[in-house]
């Protein structure tokens, strides 16, 4: 899976926990997941938990904690997903 098909399906795991739809309307690579998007601590664990499922990988605490942006998140799935 490329990147733009990674972030399309980050898209779709994201989308349930914003806080603001405008901004996920203007999703760039380099937008904050917690302060532009609105999606609060407790359910950027869920986006995490998620994309684990979604992509079947395992994500470890210090990338978890690394992503942060689009651009971040989709880096660290990439990279988990060649692991594989």
């Amino acid at each position: 899976m490329d990147s733009a098909g990674i972030e399309e399906k980050l898209k779709d795991i994201i989308k349930p926990y914003i806080g603001d739809e405008e901004a996920f309307n203007n999703l760039t690579p380099s937008t904050n997941l917690l302060s532009d998007l609105k999606i609060n601590s407790a359910h950027l664990v869920d986006v995490i938990l998620d994309a684990e499922e979604a992509f079947d990988i395992e994500i470890d605490d210090d990338n978890a904690e690394k992503m942060l942006t689009v651009q971040a998140s989709v880096d660290i799935i990439t990279q988990k997903l060649k692991e594989k």
